[in-house]
């Protein structure tokens, strides 16, 4: 490894930034430096919502980012604003539940998550960002499924915590 730039974009309520912190709090622990730039609507839930993270081996001289890794998609305006501005042989992770077309770009690694079809495999439509966050963590290797998992015990404490269980297998696309 060494350096990560990844897009996470979709609509407030979507657990968007959620990932994006789970991912930089990773590197973290594994002990490799990791910037976090959140940007949201006014609205929140419902507007839009997207973050930058940078994982790398190296300092990280600058949270910004115009050209992504990685980009995660949760909804089709974050598609045709991001698509382009993934690197050729980038990855591009998206939501094809919601999302009506596949990327235009054949230079970059799509791949496809029916979010509503495992979420509704699993009970849950709250989970679809965790089954999302999995896909990317296993498909990249940015920060280890195990390092994800202390992270939740971090993320999800007190009353949370009982939502570890669910969080876990969704992760693991089970």
């Amino acid at each position: 490894m060494s350096t990560y730039k990844m897009f996470f974009a979709g609509s407030g309520g979507q657990g968007v930034l959620l990932m994006g912190q789970i991912i930089t709090y990773a590197a973290m622990l594994e002990g490799k430096e990791a910037t976090f730039l959140p940007s949201y609507g006014p609205e929140m839930r419902g507007g839009t919502a997207n973050c930058t993270v940078v994982v790398s081996d190296k300092p990280v001289s600058s949270p910004l980012i115009y050209e992504a890794d990685i980009a995660v998609v949760m909804n089709r305006p974050s598609m045709d604003k991001f698509e382009p501005m993934v690197k050729k042989g980038g990855f591009m992770f998206y939501n094809e539940s919601i999302i009506d077309r596949k990327p235009a770009r054949d230079d970059i690694k799509s791949v496809a998550v029916d979010l509503a079809a495992r979420c509704a495999a699993l009970g849950n439509d709250k989970v679809a960002n965790m089954v999302m966050l999995g896909e990317v963590v296993r498909g990249t290797g940015v920060v280890q499924v195990e390092t994800v998992f202390k992270v939740f015990e971090k993320v999800f404490s007190g009353r949370k915590a009982a939502l570890i269980p669910l969080n876990k297998q969704a992760f693991l696309g089970e």
